[in-house]
This record gives structure tokens, sequence and C-alpha cells, in this order.
């Protein structure tokens, strides 16, 4: 059986709607994964608990996902460093002289430059999403709280481009991925096929776009616009009972005493673990690449990236990234080695958090396969598909299951794999159709609750979650709304 008919979307839905009620994360989504286990045991909750048990068990069964909630862990303990060594306190110095350099007595602008800063170092940073919102959020959190600007706004804005940012700069595990599924399919040229569907993909400029606007025009709408008046008149950048995704010893860590801060301290670090990513990709996938043909260096390269391992190059990453900080910070006489180990598990125990919502995405992420969640939902829209509306029609399902089910590359995986013999079989533009499937797949990653994206945002801007979720919402579906006609429009070229 591929699928559980209308009891394979109960699961997700459960666990978005009790998220967003609730305001409960974890037990929302415990629930959710209980929930398609008993569906998968027959109705039986007895045997559903025990195999929601074994599932969260089994989620380290799987190498990448222990390497994921590894790293997830181990951000931590990198925040801690940059922030206890002075390298933050040193970048909002910089920053500070900046904004004084250009600032003028206009009243606002320091708001609006840097959130703009942030946009640009988000966008700056595209090889892959986690590290992108990671490095945002811990860089721009300590500015955005002198400012007044709120929690929320710097969640968004650190969503908005990191997903985005990596699918239209496709020289990451993204860009390779999407090639590969586009192989599997039989496609004789899927590298430009890839490339033609790059301008077709609307939903990521658009939400970028959007995010620029706003930064610019500092003109917010919905409970975006309710948080901003919060912070400004009352001064306050968590709304009143908000839960921070963070521990606040690692929010609110302060400079060791006696030390000068530096903002290569946390600037040497963040740098490395960037560069460590896409040379970790391709030193764990070079031996993957066959060498029945001959091949250039360059597609070596590409194809070393492709079947390199993403979890392995942000481990490796996050690794280097603490061994180059810890070199530094005990060359320089900040930390002793007895000091650096406690600064290490102090960062690792703020973000235990993290780690369990990882884990419990994963879980549901399992389950919703098992179930067929996607085939399910992709099946019940070949009934009423017709040529001119196909992408439209496949931009609207890949929304639904990436929301559905918290993962574009699942949804890529999935909608790929139908959406293009479809519109083979009804002679519809093939990169219009995948433009449709990674638009679809971004928004709805972008907007779930049950995303790691959305989740990660969340914890590195230290925000309410359910606050990041709504606040972000009404821009993220205007962006959709607006992507979907285009789709509409452009079925009938």
């Amino acid at each position: 059986m591929e699928h559980f008919g209308f009891w394979s979307i109960l699961p997700p839905l459960l666990a978005i709607g009790l998220a967003i009620k609730t305001r409960q994360v974890f037990v929302s989504l415990l629930f959710g994964i209980w929930f398609g286990w008993v569906v998968l045991s027959g109705g039986n909750p007895f045997t559903g608990t025990l195999a929601t048990i074994q599932a969260l068990v089994d989620v380290f069964k799987e190498p990448g996902n222990t390497r994921t909630i590894m790293f997830s862990a181990l951000v931590g303990a990198l925040i801690a460093f940059v922030q206890r060594s002075g390298g933050v306190d040193g970048f909002i110095h910089y920053v500070n002289r900046l904004l004084q350099a250009v600032e003028k007595k206009k009243k606002g602008n320091s708001r609006r430059i840097v959130q703009l800063l942030a946009w640009i170092t988000g966008f700056s940073i595209f090889v892959e999403s986690s590290i992108n919102v990671l490095t945002v959020g811990s860089i721009f959190r300590p500015l955005f709280d002198r400012l007044k600007i709120p929690r929320e706004k710097l969640a968004y804005i650190a969503d908005s481009i990191s997903a985005p940012t990596c699918i239209l700069i496709p020289l990451n595990a993204w860009g390779a991925y999407i090639m590969g599924l586009l192989l599997a399919q039989g496609l004789e040229n899927p590298l430009h096929i890839m490339i033609r569907a790059y301008p077709l993909n609307f939903y990521p400029f658009l939400a970028m776009f959007i995010v620029l606007t706003v930064i610019l025009l500092q003109k917010d709408f919905g409970p975006m616009r309710k948080a901003e008046e919060r912070a400004i008149k009352e001064g306050k950048v968590l709304a009143d009972g908000a839960t921070p995704m963070i521990s606040n010893e690692i929010v609110s860590l302060e400079i060791k005493d006696n030390v000068r801060a530096k903002a290569r301290n946390m600037l040497v670090p963040i740098i490395t673990m960037v560069v460590m990513m896409p040379i970790g990709l391709v030193y764990s996938g070079w031996d993957q690449v066959k060498d029945s043909v001959q091949l250039s260096l360059g597609e070596h390269l590409f194809q070393a990236v492709g079947n390199g391992s993403g979890s392995t190059a942000v481990l490796w990453a996050v690794l280097t990234a603490l061994t180059v900080a810890a070199i530094m910070y005990r060359t320089q006489k900040i930390f002793k080695l007895n000091e650096i180990i406690d600064l290490t598990f102090k960062g690792i125990g703020g973000l235990i958090p993290l780690a369990l919502l990882m884990m419990m995405a994963f879980a549901i992420g399992k389950v919703c396969r098992d179930l067929g969640t996607g085939i399910y939902i992709a099946e019940l829209s070949r009934e009423w598909l017709s040529p001119h509306f196909v992408p439209v029609i496949v931009f609207l399902v890949s929304c639904f299951i990436a929301f559905s089910t918290g993962t574009s590359w699942g949804t890529f995986a999935i909608m790929i794999a139908i959406g293009i013999p479809m519109a083979q079989a009804m002679d519809v533009s093939i990169p219009l159709t995948v433009g449709a499937v990674l638009g679809g797949g971004v928004f709805g990653d972008h907007c779930s609750p049950i995303s790691d994206t959305t989740i990660i945002s969340s914890m590195a801007s230290a925000s309410d979650h359910i606050d990041h979720v709504k606040t972000q919402l009404p821009y993220a579906l205007l962006g959709g709304t607006i992507a979907a006609l285009l789709y509409l429009i452009a079925g009938f070229i």
C-alpha cells in the first residue's frame, strides 16, 4: 500500500494545528508522531506508543540524522565561544562605527541599515541554509536588541534569505541534489534544464524582494507591525509570555573580564565554518564520482559536490570552526584549556532543545513517508489537472506537501518524479514545471512550523517559534499568492 488515504495527512496537520494553537512545539510534534504511528499500527494506541518510542530511537540509526543533530548542538558551543571571547562585541563596535559614519539625521536610519546588513550577510552565505540562518542570527541578534528591533523581525529576515539564496545560487548541495533528481528522470541534459528553470522559480525571488522592500521602506503589516510597535514603544524585543528557542545563558553570555573585544574573534571562526562547507562536500564526494568517463576538473568538482554528504560537511565545518576558535583564544590567552572545555559544554547545553526538536522533525518526516503523505496529496491532484493549469497546480501541491511535511527536499523528490512525466505527457514546459516544484517546496518549507529551517531561524534569533511563524506568514502568503498568479499566467503563454 503506497499510502493510507486521508489518514496520511492527519498527523502533520494535527502537529501544525496544535503547534499554532497551544504554542507547545515539542508536545505538538510528539503528538503528530504518535498519531502517525497509531495509524501505521492499525489504530492500536498501545503498539503505536511503543512504535513512537522506537521511531525516536531509530532517528539515530541514520548517520546523516545523527551528524545533523550533533551539528545543531555544537553550534551552541560556537555561539558561546564568539560571545565570551569578545568577538560579537567587537563586531558590534565595528558595525556601530559604520552606522555612525553613514547615519543621517533622519530618524530610523540605523534600524534600516542594520537590517540591510543582515540581508546582505545572509545573501552572501549560499553554501548551506542552516549555516546561513545561524550566522545571521548569532551576529545580528545583539545589534537588533540594542536598536529595539523585535526578534521576530530578525527571524523573518534570516528565514527569508536562507533557502531562497541557497536555491538561487546552486553552487552547493541544493543544486547538486536537484540535478540528481532531474538525472533520475532520464533527462539528457539535466544541468541545462536546471539553469532554464531557475528564472522560472518565482517564489524565492519574491521572498527576497519582499523582505528587502520591507527593510528599505520600513513598512510592516499584520502581526509584524504589532511586534514593531511593541519594540519601539515599549522597548520589548519579545512579546510578553514569549519563550525564546534558545537558552538565555547563551543569548546573554557576556564578554570575559579584562578581554579586549575584537571582531576577528567572531569573523574568523564563522568564515572558517562557511568555507569548510563546500570543501567538506567536495572531499566527502570525491571518491564517489564514477571514473567510467574522462571528466574535466570542473565536472569532477561539481559531481563531487552532488555526491558529497551535506550532514558530514556541516559537522566537519562546525568542528573545524571550533578548533580554529579554540586555538585563537588559547593563543591570545583569553581562555585556559579547562575554560574552553567548560564553555563548550555550556554552549551545547544551551542548544539541547534544538537538538531534540531536530530529532522530532526527522521522526515526523519518517512517519509521513511511511504513511505516504506526499504521494496521497499528489494523487489527489491528478484528477483535476489540465495542461494550462499544470504549473500553478504543481506549485500549489508542492506548497502543501512541503508545509505538511516540513521539508523542501522531500517535496522536490516527490513532485519532480510526478511533475516531469506529467509535463512530458501533456506537452507542458519542463523547466516551468521544475520551477513550480522548486518554488512550491521553498514556500511550504518557509511557512511550516515543523520545518527545520523555520525552527533554526527561531533558535538563531532567540525568538518565540510560534511568534516567528505568525509574523512571517503574511509576507510569505503575499509572495506565494503572486507566485501562483505568475504560474497561472505562464501556463497559458
